[in-house]
């Protein structure tokens, strides 16, 4: 159980840096298509990188707890895994939100790397993959709201 707190408390961790780059890529994202017609910036092609190896180290980690977790054991054992909204969050909706979310993030890194401007699909790809990682991410649980 040890490797698993540890994991855990990582993948706590990490969830506060990605918050912040997930704020420094809105702004950056926001910033290149609307202040600089488009063209892409050093800037943006680092903090789309780096946040998305952060969504993807914290897929990994994510994914790794959701094997070994014991509480969705319990909740497919119990057959709660959909009924109960806690269950149904942490253990389905979490997950695969956060899924999306990376690729999205991949191929908007993709297109920002290989592109000199920005377009607007890229934008609005991006703000859903932001989107959704709002929506995954357990704002009540880490911040005791």
């Amino acid at each position: 159980m040890e490797f698993y707190n540890i994991l855990l408390n990582a993948h706590k961790g990490i969830g506060y840096l990605e918050i912040l780059l997930v704020t420094l890529f809105v702004i950056a994202l926001l910033t290149t298509m609307f202040g600089y017609s488009g063209k892409v910036n050093k800037f943006l092609k680092k903090i789309t990188l780096f946040t998305m190896i952060f969504f993807h180290v914290q897929f990994i980690a994510g994914i790794i707890l959701l094997i070994v977790s014991p509480g969705v054991k319990a909740a497919l054992s119990a057959g709660t895994l959909m009924s109960d909204s806690y269950s149904r969050f942490q253990y389905v909706e979490h997950p695969f939100s956060m899924l999306i979310a990376a690729v999205l993030m991949t191929v908007v890194n993709k297109k920002v790397k290989t592109n000199p401007t920005i377009t607007l699909a890229v934008v609005i790809m991006g703000l859903i993959a932001v989107g959704l990682f709002a929506f995954a991410f357990p704002w009540a649980r880490v911040f005791g709201a």
